[in-house]
């Protein structure tokens, strides 16, 4: 059965109840025992319920419409323009208009009367929007944890960075590497401080120093070139260099070059983000896909759900990655 031949009904059917109790369960309203909005929940989650949001909102007076907050720096980044381009595709096919929201949006209040709820991606500590947007009244799911504390997100979908880092890291060194480097921004996001983390607890379990350097958040090519030069100017052995920032692959590439280094034999190169920087490449890059439409899908679901009732507040999801391993990590000669 497809979600969208699902109706109310049956889930008030299968989960034993009236329509109007299967109602009040999802919505939040009523005076409906937990036992029992608990199995009208477990009866939409299993039949895939999805709710007519439009109607929704025009019975209870609310927007239709949910806001997206993106990274300061990240509006330039291939990563985040699919992920927004996902999150519009499934508001859409759940009933509600996704508003991308300009700086200064969340400051001054009233937020909550122009949207339903908010999408807060890779949240950084040293946004000055964040605490406004988490305590505006309204459901918040972050794309990553948000590390300030603070009123905490009804809900999160994360991805295991610190595993798709240490993946990477082995790949590089089955590859021949043995003194790799990560150019990665400071820790003030989850994802940054997973990146961190991941590097630090692999060089103790392997025994192998990662030589880290600190690179801005959205880090141009000319900033990642020069952070590559330095690298090799003042690492002994250096082999091989991981970038973290979304796009700023082709400054390593660029700073090997200038080198005389061969990438994929020499200097073993990877990137933490895949997208046009890295396949698009001579040599491509091996990188780390994080599938960023699909993210931006899984936030958007998880929001829809909250709004719903389907979702209780508090949940985290877990978004999948891949390694698509290209020609810059062939190996070490």
């Amino acid at each position: 059965m497809t979600s969208r031949s699902v109706t109310l009904l049956d889930v008030a059917r299968a989960a034993g109840v009236s329509k109007s109790t299967a109602s009040d369960a999802l919505q939040g309203s009523g005076r409906v025992a937990d036992a029992t909005r608990e199995r009208v929940q477990a009866a939409a989650r299993e039949l895939g319920y999805r709710p007519n949001t439009a109607a929704r909102s025009l019975r209870r007076s609310s927007t239709g419409a949910v806001g997206l907050h993106l990274p300061r720096t990240a509006t330039r980044l291939d990563y985040y323009m699919n992920l927004a381009f996902g999150a519009v595709e499934r508001a859409r096919a759940d009933g509600l208009d996704l508003v991308l929201l300009a700086p200064g949006t969340a400051s001054g209040g009233g937020l909550a009367s122009r949207v339903d709820g908010l999408l807060v991606i890779d949240p950084e500590v040293d946004d000055p929007e964040v605490p406004d947007l988490l305590g505006a009244g309204v459901p918040v799911v972050t794309g990553e944890r948000y590390l300030g504390g603070g009123v905490a997100p009804s809900g999160a979908v994360v991805c295991d960075n610190a595993a798709s880092l240490a993946a990477l890291l082995d790949h590089l060194a089955q590859r021949g590497a043995r003194r790799p480097a990560l150019l990665v921004p400071g820790p003030g996001s989850d994802w940054a401080a997973a990146l961190h983390a991941a590097a630090d607890a692999w060089s103790r379990r392997r025994g192998v120093g990662v030589a880290v350097r600190t690179v801005p958040f959205a880090a141009t090519p000319a900033e990642a070139e020069a952070a590559t030069a330095d690298l090799i100017g003042g690492v002994p052995g250096l082999d091989a260099v991981v970038c973290a920032p979304d796009g700023a692959v082709n400054g390593v590439l660029a700073g090997a070059a200038r080198a005389g280094l061969r990438v994929g034999s020499d200097l073993l190169v990877a990137a933490c983000v895949d997208g046009a920087a890295a396949w698009g490449s001579s040599p491509q890059v091996t990188a780390v896909d994080l599938r960023a439409a699909e993210y931006g899908r899984a936030c958007a679901a998880l929001l829809s759900d909250l709004l719903s009732g389907v979702a209780e507040p508090g949940v985290v999801r877990r978004h999948e990655w891949a390694l698509n391993v290209r020609e810059s990590t062939a190996g070490r000669v």
